[in-house]
């Protein structure tokens, strides 16, 4: 079944994606939609977010929409701190949670291209001389392939009670990486290696620990160096700092890290957020996250021609009816059409984007709660009835997911 957050992505794709094709052009005749209609069709999308924000119980949230000719729209709605009433604005940043993984794997698979990589090398290869290596899980069976498409079998750390009773104790705490992993050394594996499915941050952080292996360099410079620079992705930020210039996240009673339900105190968060690393780590804002979707399940971001094994997927029930994960992907089936894009979850806040190959439309939506009690089926049925409302009926059949 498609998840509740997954359709409120839907309604911005149906509102941007169909008036593209019947609005008027310029006077150029490049088929570029003329500037009265783009302001027309940004306060369409503008209103309907506030809409959905109105019936919904999230502080605020931002939205980001690219259209097939690269055009994209910034939108808000709400307020970005509950003590302060400031209002949420297009170019906020919040964090992607998850959704930085698509950051890692678009390294690795410039990698892989260079001959640096190969997806079916075994992780043994580069990190076999480490001295914790040989105790990970399935240590001498797992593939880079397996840990991009969690089917290694290794569990997730961050869910270890006692790192997350070791965050609370000390916060601020700059972790290593093998301090991370040695959560889960001399454990069983969830299942032998490619036998299984099941999502763990755990492989993207022996991911970055490839990267850096095969560059001699840092996995934040090296994402710099690849993608931030050369595509133009000048918003986002690293989560390498509490300290880091991102909106007030409220998390009711699930963050288990600091026990708080605000997340930022005085300008700071109330843990350090930096051993995410590769399990996600950037923020940004939702139009510049739309854009880099869009990038890289266009072929952007890595040579083009290594795209169909990102789109490899397996059976990822979890996910959503009929869902599959590839490389750092999830693949959804909807009545819009496949999709492909990632979710995100971090402390106060929530992530999901989501590319539709049939329309080239990239949408992301992002939003200042992960508190449990957030309705979201509310806020997509209410929105959906409005968009429904006024779309032709033809396409309201679309809508009926």
């Amino acid at each position: 079944m498609m998840t509740r957050f997954s359709r409120v992505l839907l309604l911005f794709v149906a509102l941007c994606a169909l008036p593209a094709v019947d609005v008027a052009c310029s006077d150029d005749d490049s088929g570029t939609p003329a500037p009265d209609e783009m302001a027309q069709l940004r306060r369409t999308l503008q209103d309907k977010f506030a809409a959905s924000h109105a019936v919904g119980d999230f502080p605020g949230g931002t939205a980001g929409v690219v259209l097939a000719d690269g055009t994209s729209f910034g939108l808000a709605a709400g307020v970005s701190d509950r003590a302060t009433q400031r209002q949420m604005l297009p170019g906020d940043l919040l964090p992607q949670a998850s959704v930085g993984k698509t950051y890692v794997a678009g390294v690795a698979l410039q990698l892989v291209h260079e001959g640096k990589l190969a997806l079916d090398d075994k992780v043994e290869k580069y990190l076999g001389e480490e001295p914790w290596y040989g105790r990970l899980p399935n240590a001498h069976d797992i593939t880079i392939r397996m840990i991009m498409k969690h089917t290694s079998g290794l569990v997730r750390y961050e869910y270890d009670p006692n790192f997350a009773a070791q965050v609370r104790k000390d916060p601020y705490r700059v972790w290593k990486r093998e301090e991370q992993l040695a959560f889960l050394l001399d454990k069983p594996a969830s299942f032998p290696a490619g036998q299984g499915w099941e999502y763990s941050d755990t492989n993207y952080i022996v991911l970055g620990l490839v990267i850096e292996h095969v560059t001699k360099s840092t996995y934040y410079a090296e994402a710099k160096k690849r993608l931030f620079a050369p595509l133009g992705l000048d918003r986002a930020i690293f989560m390498d700092r509490p300290d880091i210039p991102i909106v007030q996240g409220y998390a009711g009673d699930s963050n288990i890290f600091s026990g708080t339900d605000a997340m930022m105190v005085d300008g700071k968060m109330t843990f350090d957020p930096g051993f995410e690393w590769c399990g996600g780590g950037v923020a940004s804002t939702a139009e510049e996250l739309a854009r880099w979707i869009k990038l890289l399940y266009e072929g952007r971001a890595f040579e083009p021609s290594i795209l169909p094994s990102m789109l490899d997927g397996v059976p990822a029930p979890a996910l959503g009816e009929g869902a599959k994960y590839g490389i750092a992907t999830i693949l959804l089936p909807t009545r819009l059409g496949m999709t492909y894009g990632h979710s995100g979850t971090f402390p106060g806040y929530l992530t999901r984007v989501m590319y539709f190959p049939d329309t080239k439309v990239a949408v992301a939506v992002q939003v200042n709660t992960s508190a449990s009690t957030f309705d979201r089926q509310r806020l997509v049925d209410t929105a959906l009835d409005l968009a429904k409302a006024q779309q032709p009926e033809a396409q309201s059949e679309a809508l009926r997911y």
